[in-house]
């Protein structure tokens, strides 16, 4: 009975914000259109079509929350909103999907706080943020990024092979091998695809599973280190395999993807095992800070 009476306070959308709705989906439908294409076209940023839904359920798991929230519309929403609209012209401008899709972001935010006031955005705090890992990465940003982590997962992975005895050597991020044969640490293995996927979940992780800030940023931090380490780990693997079957076997074709699908499934278990094991940790702090006071 409590439930049912909960869930018939929650204060419903009024006409005028189904209107604002509308307007903002319709409004910004090339955005959603523009970060759509880059999702089907590149593989990191493919889980910006599931961010959404993911975001809308985290908002949903506490709507019986949302009818101790008073409706104060804030005028600054709407100069947000204008803001937002700026920014989406001028991403439309210069074929920005990254600009665009901050700007729609930005006027979601805009139109809770024009509506519904500071309390309803900052309840919504995390969903609205969580949106923006819909937003695509500008290539600038990564090209750079992608380079370093090529030379730094080929240099690692020489250094571990030489400590098993394994001689090979390397001409920035090309492995040469006893062989003669050469294998390339491409885009795939240097770690940014594992790093830019496993962000959103490291994040919700330590969103639902963690309190205290310091855990949640050690989590988040982890999934670097945890995406790094299995790459490398694919990479050494990959040469291993090519002093017996050819480089040519271990690195295309099925076993290659499986064997990187594999890495990934156990980077994401680690990040799992972490946010237990750092959820564990605080639930033994809240008794003994309890028995202190």
């Amino acid at each position: 009975m409590a439930a049912e009476g909960g869930a018939a306070r929650v204060v419903p959308l009024a006409p005028r914000e189904w209107l604002l709705a509308g307007l903002l989906l319709l409004a910004f439908a090339p955005a959603v259109a523009a970060m759509a294409s880059v999702w089907r076209a590149v593989d990191y940023q493919s889980h910006g079509a599931l961010v959404p839904f993911v975001s809308l359920w985290v908002a949903l798991r506490e709507r019986y929350a949302w009818r101790r929230l008073a409706v104060e519309p804030d005028r600054r929403g709407v100069a947000a909103l204008a803001g937002a609209a700026l920014a989406y012209a001028a991403g439309a401008a210069v074929g920005s999907p990254t600009l665009q899709g901050a700007a729609f972001v930005a006027a979601l935010a805009g139109a809770v706080l024009a509506a519904r006031g500071r309390g309803w955005l900052r309840h919504l705090a995390f969903p609205l943020g969580y949106l923006l890992f819909i937003v695509p990465l500008p290539p600038s940003w990564l090209a750079p990024l992608v380079v370093r982590l090529q030379l730094f997962v080929s240099t690692a992975a020489v250094g571990l092979l030489h400590a098993a005895g394994v001689e090979v050597a390397r001409e920035g991020n090309v492995i040469l091998l006893p062989s003669g044969e050469t294998l390339f640490v491409a885009e795939a293995c240097s770690g940014v695809t594992s790093v830019v996927t496993l962000a959103p979940l490291g994040v919700l992780l330590a969103y639902l599973a963690l309190r205290r800030f310091p855990a949640r940023v050690l989590l988040v931090a982890a999934v670097v280190p945890l995406a790094m380490a299995g790459n490398l780990v694919r990479v050494v693997a990959t040469v291993v395999a090519s002093q017996h079957v050819g480089a040519a076997a271990a690195s295309e074709g099925p076993p290659h993807e499986l064997l990187g699908l594999l890495v990934y499934v156990v980077a994401v278990g680690l990040l799992i095992a972490l946010a237990g094991a750092l959820r564990r940790a605080e639930a033994r702090r809240a008794p003994a800070r309890t028995g202190r006071t």
